[in-house]
């Protein structure tokens, strides 16, 4: 494994991180998307999808986190 410039990484966890929280806020998109079709459709309680969905996003946020942890 070559050595490269101790910079370069911190870019690409930058980038990585900000990649995720790109997915987080599409996690966000869709689950807000569920919830107001549920509503719409006279749900009245929450959507099973939306508590995964919102694990998802939580997990993808952390990832996010550490990466710019790291930088």
């Amino acid at each position: 494994r070559r050595r490269g410039d101790p910079g370069a990484a911190v870019s690409v966890y930058g980038g990585l991180a900000g990649r995720l929280r790109d997915i987080a806020g599409e996690l966000d998109d869709v689950a807000l998307e569920l919830l107001n079709r549920a509503v719409a459709d006279g749900a009245t309680s929450r959507p099973a999808e939306d508590k995964a969905l919102t694990q998802a996003r939580r997990a993808v946020e952390k990832a996010a986190a550490l990466l710019e942890s790291l930088g």
